[in-house]
């Protein structure tokens, strides 16, 4: 509805249902009756229950006033409790690749890069003969290793393991690895670095 000088009132239609059951459902976890709100808060009463049942739009500073006597953020008390169902999509020309010194392995960086300090995520492909050498990785890194397709063999600090499709290896990541196609197939598998252990 428009009002003088081009500016919107807001009527009940307009004020988004997510907030007045948000202020209700906190101030009921915390056992308050609407004057212990209103005293904490310093907001009156009846304005506490017609935001409670969406009859009126608060101002920030209302919210704020709010937020603060239960103990919460105003960004919480705003959120209109849907949240997007996808969180990144990384086109293919957005994936980095990485190839081995011999031309021969390909490494697709799979994970995000924002996590790269506590997981990191790969899609491994080696042709036949390829190699794969890695330097280590910082102390207590732990790397998942499966194989979809072909067979691997995995050296570590020296010591070594073949690996077939279907089976999976873990091993310390903070030594001296090398990956090895020793199949007469290319090979594919997924390899999962857990850089910082839970706990």
């Amino acid at each position: 509805m428009a009002t003088q000088r081009g500016r919107k009132t807001h009527t009940p239609s307009d004020v988004t249902p997510e907030l007045g059951k948000t202020i209700q459902r906190l101030r009921k976890a915390y056992k308050m009756s609407l004057g212990d709100l209103s005293e904490q808060s310093g907001v009156a009463k009846s304005i506490i229950s017609q935001i409670e049942r969406n009859e009126t739009n608060p101002t920030i500073s209302t919210v704020f006033r709010l937020s603060q006597a239960l103990d919460t953020t105003i960004e919480e008390v705003l959120k209109t409790g849907k949240s997007d169902a996808f969180v990144d999509h990384q086109t293919r020309a957005a994936i980095p690749l990485l190839e081995s010194e011999d031309g021969l392995c390909r490494l697709a960086i799979a994970g995000p890069l924002n996590l790269v300090d506590h997981l990191q995520w790969y899609d491994f492909h080696a042709k036949p003969a390829g190699v794969l050498e890695s330097e280590p990785h910082p102390p207590g890194t732990i790397e998942h290793l499966y194989v979809v397709t072909g067979q691997l063999e995995v050296t570590v600090d020296g010591e070594s393991r073949a690996v077939k499709a279907g089976e999976a290896l873990r091993y310390h990541a903070d030594k001296p690895h090398k990956l090895v196609n020793t199949g007469s197939a290319p090979a594919h598998a997924t390899m999962v670095l857990v850089v910082r252990q839970p706990g």
